[in-house]
């Protein structure tokens, strides 16, 4: 019964608004200090977890990198002979670096183990050729870390640290690996020292996504675990790396960061569900709302005398407005001590001089403006400062496709859903701001025809006392310019024939790929080729048929390379592919695929069939690179090398001056 006569007041309303806006600018500075606080706290936790991760992986890195050199070593000291009795001498002779190794295995050029140290029964003799491991020191002629295993005695989780052994001239001769236990091997140790919380852990994985290690023991070297369950784990696994904020293994969202541990191939990661980041920040901005409350509800006596005492002059200037309402008095004289008070009188004065000046005009100047509007060939509007469009003219009514008694709610929605949000914006800051609207955006039809338009509206001053009517704005469509525009930009960039990027768009793409190299270390990889056997098909079908054939080899290509990638026709018979963000390795699978798959591709003419083979050269960018045109050229000379080799190849070519052999000299 109280509250009624309370609210019927201007008193009791001015409290109620000003406990409601005490409450909103508690909502608001508290929401701000949660929205401001979580990216606190999530800038905080991501640069500890970047930190440790970037930690994890230089220790890792090192620990493998020690283990290479030892490894080396050790090879510079066996030579090339494959004698068990000298080799197992001299292995008993390095006993110290089974600190380091588990055991030591040394195989010949066919993939033989010769020796091993501590000698285990059933392991000299076993043929490791067709071993992945092997197989990569023998392709690559550089240090390995192989996939996970389980140890066949100690059935503890393990990987092959190997090395390869080649002579003065660069040949291989088999290689040197040492067994690593995952778990007693001090690899990991930095892992156990992280601290994230109670639910917070980091894990370190294989590219191929065996987990290496991870509080919950049962994930490692599980066949079953799905990366692709980490989003961006996947993405990790194909060579980035950062931070962010994505799904964790059990569903909930979580701060993530990885860091590559190149030398091996390897991933680290750390985790943190990010309820548990943003638990401190949440008891905080609790407490702070029971202390705003508190304190408003003892500021209300204050408020109420404070009002009653303000308000007091107001009902005097109420019957004098009252008065000029009837025309019982021309205007408010109000005698008060408050300043704002006689500002509200003399504004309302001048408003109601103003009112009488502006009704005497006002009919003749719109009768003069709806017969511009009218006439003009061009889509012109008015529309009001409250931001409604009054009146549209049949020119503009015609470029829209719309009815005059059209809702302006429904003609909007077919504006474009992509500019509506901005064309918005910009409407509204002009509204508040008197400046000039200039807007392209596009609409569609009620016939599903899609325009783009430029609209430019301006704000219309009356020439006396510069008070403004609204804004008038012509609409003008450019769907053709834009059209040619698009088609112009598309055309500098592409091959007509096959569709592909041309040189130039090719190089901008690649200059736009190293700049990320230089920035973050993004590794991507250069393929390079020209189709073998292609000048018959010329000679002998003529240019068409040698166009139909670089046609289908562009698609074949476009097909077996991922999306991210970028395929293109240098010109003629010659292609080039950026792979970003890709490694080395992955780029020699994706140019084995490029070359079996065009292997396949055939054209036929007068009953002969024809068909080309690719001689590709593989590279990726290097420190030692200055420009886009080192890796280009190392990348052709690999290609021409392919050639040489009798042309249906891959070749890798690590660096422009030292070919990838010479590296283990």
């Amino acid at each position: 019964m109280l509250s009624k006569p309370i609210l019927s007041t201007l008193k009791g309303r001015l409290l109620l608004g000003l406990l409601c806006a005490l409450l909103l600018m508690a909502g608001l500075v508290l929401g701000m200090a949660w929205q401001v606080g979580k990216i606190m706290v999530q800038e905080t936790n991501m640069a500890h977890m970047r930190y440790e991760a970037d930690l994890i992986a230089d220790e890792v890195t090192q620990q493998i990198d020690h283990r290479f050199q030892a490894l080396d070593r050790l090879s510079s000291v066996l030579g090339m002979s494959d004698d068990p009795e000298w080799l197992g001498y001299e292995l008993r002779k390095n006993d110290a670096l089974l600190a380091w190794f588990d055991a030591i295995v040394v195989s010949d050029s066919n993939g033989t183990i010769v020796s091993d140290w501590p000698a285990v029964a059933g392991r000299v003799g076993l043929d490791t050729a067709e071993l992945e491991y092997f197989k990569m020191l023998k392709g690559t002629r550089r240090p390995y870390v192989s996939e996970p295993f389980v140890g066949r005695a100690s059935e503890m989780p393990m990987v092959l640290v190997s090395v390869p052994r080649l002579d003065s001239e660069g040949r291989f001769g088999g290689m040197i690996g040492g067994v690593v236990s995952l778990d007693s091997s001090g690899l990991f140790k930095r892992l156990a020292t992280i601290r994230l919380g109670s639910e917070g852990y980091a894990a370190v994985s294989t590219a191929t996504g065996r987990v290496l290690y991870h509080p919950n023991r049962t994930l490692i070297n599980d066949d079953t675990f799905d990366a692709t369950a980490i989003p961006l784990l996947d993405l990790a696994l194909d060579g980035w790396q950062g931070d962010g904020v994505g799904t964790l293994l059990d569903g909930r969202i979580g701060l993530q960061s990885y860091a590559q541990v190149w030398p091996a191939n390897w991933v680290v990661g750390l985790y943190l569900p990010i309820e548990q980041a943003q638990q401190p920040l949440s008891g905080f901005i609790h407490k702070l709302w029971w202390i705003w409350g508190v304190t408003a509800l003892l500021m209300m006596p204050v408020l109420w005398w404070l009002l009653a005492r303000i308000l007091t002059p107001l009902s005097r200037l109420e019957a004098q407005i009252g008065d000029v309402g009837l025309g019982r008095r021309s205007y408010v004289d109000l005698a008060t001590n408050m300043q704002e008070l006689e500002q509200v009188a003399s504004t309302f004065n001048r408003v109601e001089g103003e009112r009488q000046q502006l009704v005497g005009h006002l009919q003749e100047r719109e009768a003069f403006l709806d017969s511009v509007l009218n006439a003009s060939p061009q889509g012109m509007f008015v529309a009001d400062f409250g931001g409604n469009i009054t009146y549209m003219n049949p020119a503009l009514l015609d470029i829209l496709g719309i009815e005059s008694d059209m809702p302006m709610e429904a003609w909007l929605e077919q504006i474009h859903i992509d500019d509506r949000s901005g064309a918005k914006d910009m409407w509204m800051h002009s509204l508040k701001t008197g400046n000039d609207y200039m807007r392209q955006l596009r609409f569609i039809r009620s016939d599903k025809e899609m325009l783009w338009l430029d609209v430019h509206a301006r704000v219309v001053m009356l020439s006396q006392g510069g008070n403004s009517l609204g804004l008038v704005g012509v609409v003008k469509d450019i769907t053709e310019r834009r059209e040619q525009e698009a088609l112009q930009r598309w055309e500098a960039e592409h091959d007509p024939l096959t569709g592909l990027l041309n040189r130039r768009g090719f190089e901008r793409r690649l200059e736009e790929a190293f700049a990320d190299f230089q920035k973050t270390s993004t590794p991507s990889a250069l393929l390079m080729f020209d189709l073998d056997h292609f000048k018959p098909i010329n000679d002998e079908g003529g240019h068409a048929l040698g166009d139909e054939m670089l046609r289908r080899i562009a698609q074949v290509v476009a097909w077996e390379v991922r999306r991210s990638d970028h395929v293109a026709r240098q010109g003629g018979d010659e292609f080039g592919v950026l792979l970003p963000s890709c490694t080395l390795g992955q780029a020699q699978r994706i140019a084995e695929s490029l070359r079996q798959a065009v292997s396949e591709v055939s054209v036929v003419h007068e009953g002969k069939e024809y068909s080309v083979t690719l001689s590709i050269g593989v590279t990726s960018f290097d420190e030692t690179d200055t420009n886009v045109d080192a890796a280009l050229s190392r990348a052709d000379s690999a290609s021409y090398d392919a050639k040489g080799k009798g042309r249906d190849s891959v070749v890798v070519k690590l660096t422009r001056a030292l070919d990838p052999l010479s590296l283990f000299e």
